[in-house]
């Protein structure tokens, strides 16, 4: 008997992890909110353009990051959703053309970017590129080695959400600098929580994350922080943009996660929700602190 219809479909649906993309929508959108009232206006299909470049370099990361750890082992005894190489449900060259169809596709859109705005967006973008790809592949993945926080809070907070900015109004906005600091610090503790999850079998495969570096306790802390550093970037914020205090309609989605890493020290698969609660914070957050900088602008 074989494959249910659609399962091709299903199969890379999966790899390309849709619950992740969150982290790569948020910063486009607040970028563009942030530019918001600072120029002649928002030039929609440059924001359109640089949603696709964000979700498809997270896409081609997500490949790369599936094959190359399923060719180290780091997936075998893994307690998230299942991966495509490290499961058998693909081969490591198809998901390499995988991540290279969607690399290409962040490219196409990247290079329109640099045509209308300038050069410069390529060397961000090659930047870009490199780092995704060096995550987790490469002969010294810089993830494996505890510097894959660091990496989410820069890409998916800095260069996404000034980048996001800086294609509508052709400069760093300082607003937009300063929105990327919450949005880099939950796409962090997405990461963050995911570490803590994987410890042990991290450990096992010798990915040494720094949530493998600073222990659970530790980790649990640094979670804890990175939430509570969101929320408090929001004041700073309304200094320039005061309905950006709108954000904090969000803390109801920080209860739950929260409980679960700090309070109940849920380990393994009961972290899985925390995961998952961690994603609808970033992307509540997010879309409240779009309205709160759009509304002010």
């Amino acid at each position: 008997m074989g494959p249910e219809p659609g399962w091709w479909v299903k199969r890379w649906v999966l790899g390309a992890r849709p619950r992740t993309l969150v982290a790569a929508v948020v910063p486009v959108a607040v970028g563009t909110a942030a530019a918001a009232g600072a120029g002649p206006g928002i030039v929609w299909w440059r924001a359109g353009a640089a949603l696709v470049v964000a979700v498809a370099i997270q896409v081609a990361t997500n490949y790369v990051n599936d094959y190359a750890d399923g060719q180290r082992g780091a997936d075998r005894d893994r307690v998230g959703p299942v991966r495509l190489v490290g499961s058998g449900l693909a081969t490591v060259h198809e998901v390499k053309m995988a991540a290279l169809v969607a690399a290409l596709v962040a490219a196409a859109a990247g290079l329109a970017l640099a045509v209308a705005v300038g050069p410069e967006l390529v060397v961000v973008g090659a930047a870009s590129f490199a780092a995704g790809y060096l995550y987790t592949a490469g002969p010294r993945p810089y993830g494996y080695a505890g510097w894959g926080e660091i990496f989410v809070f820069v890409f998916f907070g800095l260069v996404a959400t000034a980048g996001s900015a800086y294609v509508q109004l052709d400069q760093v906005s300082a607003l937009a600098l300063g929105a990327s600091v919450p949005v880099g610090l939950l796409a962090t503790a997405l990461l963050v929580v995911n570490n803590l999850r994987d410890i042990p079998s991290d450990t096992a495969a010798g990915k040494r994350t720094l949530a493998v570096h600073l222990g659970d306790p530790s980790t649990r802390t640094l979670y804890a922080g990175l939430v509570v550093g969101a929320f408090l970037s929001l004041p700073v914020l309304a200094l320039a943009r005061p309905t950006a205090l709108v954000a904090f309609l969000a803390i109801p989605l920080a209860a739950a996660p929260l409980q679960a890493v700090v309070r109940s020290r849920a380990t393994g698969a009961e972290l899985v929700p925390a995961l998952a609660g961690t994603g609808r914070l970033q992307g509540g957050f997010g879309l409240l602190l779009t309205l709160g900088l759009a509304l002010s602008a």
